[in-house]
């Protein structure tokens, strides 16, 4: 259903040439990164869930990370692996990017 929104796009010209996607890739990828926060990253954790993981395959940073963050409940996956399915856009400009 969410993709749908994606095809309205195209179906209704605001982004139904190469150009005008990329022009709106960032606001695009915004919206998802703003949802997936939302469901606790419910897409990523369907495979990837804390009880899954062997954090003694992680490099040590994973593991400082994943004990901090995600088994706390503090932050979900979409805060530090955005960018693993889809090419970033631009982020120049975007604030708390490195």
């Amino acid at each position: 259903m969410q993709a749908s929104k994606e095809v309205w796009g195209k179906v209704f010209g605001t982004i139904n040439t190469r150009e005008k996607f990329l022009e709106k890739r960032l606001e695009l990828a915004q919206h998802e990164w703003d949802r997936l926060k939302s469901n606790n990253s419910l897409e990523c954790r369907n495979c990837h869930s804390a009880e899954s993981m062997d954090f003694n395959r992680q490099s040590p940073r994973a593991q400082a990370m994943h004990s901090k963050f995600l088994i706390t409940g503090e932050k979900t996956c979409i805060y530090c692996h955005k960018g693993i399915a889809h090419k970033l856009p631009d982020m120049q400009g975007v604030e708390g990017w490195q």
